[in-house]
């Protein structure tokens, strides 16, 4: 057992927030959230922390300043109730229970505070999920979303950002995001930059340097490559794909966007389908093979090697 499985066993699980930008869908939403922490509890204990800005009320977040504070159905008055609204459930994963939870968030934009309710709830991850919004139609809610992913970025705490994920971090750290006239949607090979056919994120799983592919399905792009950020791979349809965060001496820091969906397991895009929460010709151009998976099992590794 290296060093860090050692401290994950002992200090007792591995707590990771997420912010649950489809909290309406039960496939893509809390089963990409399952995918997502998958291999995190192949290997340990884990709780996930959910945050849903789109939905919480800015009132509610002065509770935030008490550090974890637990989400009630007052706190998210325009709840889409398509969905219910639970305050936690556990489901098992690799043979272990892992509890998700709703917590309340920090609804502004002050980087120092932010970064404060951080230390206060002691993660060792961040994630964002895509979502139905666009970037390239901005809400209000979409700024403290923002905050909180370029306050973890830079504060050193592993951080994903997927699909919408990836632009809104973009976003918040100077990128342009432009909506294309229509939809993406479909498996690419993704082509490395120099420094991306390195990376630890997207190649550690990899064996003898193999291309690799991605599931996308967006509409909005990134246009420009963020400040303090490098260009970790392009498409032919999209061209900044992946970016890691630099600190502001230039050295990488564990946080990424990426343009397309790690979590789109087969099993999840196959009862996304039979469920009606995408057309026919999407699941057929999903069909194809991709590296989410391995993806999102290198993440975990950099989780527990912090």
């Amino acid at each position: 057992m290296n060093l860090r499985l050692y401290e994950v066993a002992m200090a007792g699980c591995i707590r990771v927030l997420l912010i649950d930008l489809l909290a309406e869908r039960a496939t893509f939403g809390h089963g990409g959230n399952q995918e997502v922490v998958r291999p995190l509890a192949a290997a340990g204990d884990v709780e996930v922390l959910l945050v849903t800005p789109q939905y919480q009320s800015i009132e509610s977040s002065n509770q935030s300043d008490a550090g974890e504070v637990n989400l009630t159905e007052m706190d998210v008055p325009d709840w889409d109730d398509d969905y219910p609204f639970w305050q936690s459930t556990e489901v098992e994963l690799e043979g272990r229970v892992v509890t998700f939870r709703r917590i309340v968030m920090p609804m502004h934009e002050d980087q120092e505070r932010m970064e404060s309710w951080l230390s206060k709830i002691k993660i060792d991850a961040l994630v964002c999920s895509g979502s139905r919004r666009n970037v390239s139609i901005w809400e209000e809610w979409m700024g403290p979303a923002g905050t909180l992913m370029r306050s973890s970025a830079q504060s050193g705490i592993p951080t994903l950002g997927i699909c919408f994920g990836h632009q809104l971090l973009c976003h918040t750290l100077g990128s342009t995001i432009e909506r294309a006239d229509s939809l993406s949607s479909g498996i690419w090979k993704i082509d490395l930059t120099e420094k991306g056919d390195s990376d630890e994120l997207l190649t550690s799983h990899r064996c003898n340097n193999i291309a690799i592919s991605g599931l996308f399905t967006h509409q909005d792009h990134v246009i420009t490559v963020p400040k303090n950020c490098t260009l970790l791979s392009t498409t032919s349809h999209n061209k900044v794909t992946a970016v890691r965060v630099n600190d502001s001496s230039g050295n990488a820091l564990p946080a990424w966007g990426i343009q397309f969906h790690p979590e789109a397991a087969k099993a999840r895009i196959e009862r996304a389908f039979e469920w009606g929460h995408i057309t026919a010709e999407e699941h057929s151009a999903f069909k194809g093979e991709h590296d989410g998976a391995g993806i999102l099992a290198s993440f975990a590794s950099i989780i527990l090697n912090q």
